[in-house]
């Protein structure tokens, strides 16, 4: 009978030993950006320079052929070393990586991005390796070339990266994988007063030339309509060239409401000529000239009131 009980809880015990949950090794990961550039809002990428450190107990990890980075376009490894002299194998590596990201344009040219970056391990999942973050000191030089942008944060995250299938595994209860993952969330402010004159003055001197319209002499009214006719093509082609640089988006932007705003008010002096040709013919030149200077007066109030209320709510959010 003893015999007998020893055998059954030794092979208790064994089995147990098999049925315990495996305990993944953990990997400390650091990066240091070093340059963010080649912004392409039409093509929806940015490249970005960084260095990359990990520290690791298991040697079966080889992050030198296997590291992912799931959102980029390419990467290249400009320099890599791997130092397995001590108890944990250290790595680091350079990479320069093209990266694919969606962008906020509602608000352009007054826009806050989001850069976003993760890497994980093809090779192993969660269930053999897991991510740490190393935190210590900055992670990104506050000096690098990023032109046209401030830095507002830069947030490091680790987590689990769920995959909703099992990759061919047919011995997995679920088509449902999931791998460690080390993320990183840069967020910038476009400096955004000199681009928006330069992308909007042309709009602007295209509203002007039309509503100095209303300081020509009666007599020249079929100049007032042609300065009118040509305002208007000009801010539709200003329009042409502003999308030509921003990817395709199905809302409303402020490019979009200016250059509306901007073609409706011209629209309305073309109007107004019209209505002022028309009092002219009936001899009442001087009643033409009084509505004249009354609509100019008008027209500018609201149409500078109204861009100041979009750009001003634009650039405060």
């Amino acid at each position: 009978m003893k015999k007998t009980a020893i055998l059954l809880f030794l092979v208790a015990a064994f089995s147990g030993a098999f049925t315990q949950e495996i305990k993944p090794d953990t990997v400390k990961v650091g990066i240091y950006i070093t340059s963010i550039h080649d912004i392409d809002f039409k093509q929806k990428e940015y490249a970005i320079n960084l260095w990359l450190w990990m520290k690791y107990k298991n040697r079966d990890f080889n992050f030198v052929d296997n590291l992912e980075i799931p959102q980029a376009k390419s990467v290249e490894k400009a320099f890599s070393v791997v130092d397995t002299s001590g108890e944990e194998t250290y790595l680091q590596m350079k990479l320069l990586c093209v990266m694919k990201d969606s962008w906020r344009i509602a608000n352009f040219p007054f826009d806050h991005q989001t850069l976003r970056l993760s890497l994980e391990n093809s090779q192993f999942d969660s269930r053999y390796l897991v991510f740490e973050a190393d935190t210590i000191g900055k992670q990104f030089d506050p000096r690098f070339a990023l032109r046209g942008w401030s830095i507002d944060s830069c947030i490091i995250t680790t987590g689990k990266k769920i995959y909703e299938t099992g990759f061919g595994d047919e011995r997995l209860d679920k088509p449902r994988t999931e791998y460690g993952t080390f993320r990183v969330r840069l967020s910038i402010t476009r400096d955004a007063g000199g681009l928006f004159w330069k992308i909007f003055l042309g709009m602007y001197i295209a509203f002007l030339i039309s509503y100095v319209c209303f300081y020509i002499h009666a007599d020249g009214m079929d100049s007032r309509f042609g300065l009118s006719v040509g305002s208007l093509f000009a801010v539709v082609g200003n329009k042409y060239i502003i999308d030509s640089s921003l990817p395709e988006s199905t809302s409303f932007t402020l490019v979009d409401t200016l250059h509306g705003i901007t073609l409706f008010f011209i629209f309305t002096i073309i109007a107004c000529t019209a209505y002022s040709l028309l009092l002219v013919k009936k001899d009442q030149a001087k009643k033409a000239k009084r509505f004249d200077m009354l609509a100019a007066q008008i027209l500018l109030f609201v149409y500078v009131m109204a861009n100041l209320y979009f750009v001003v709510n634009a650039a405060s959010m």
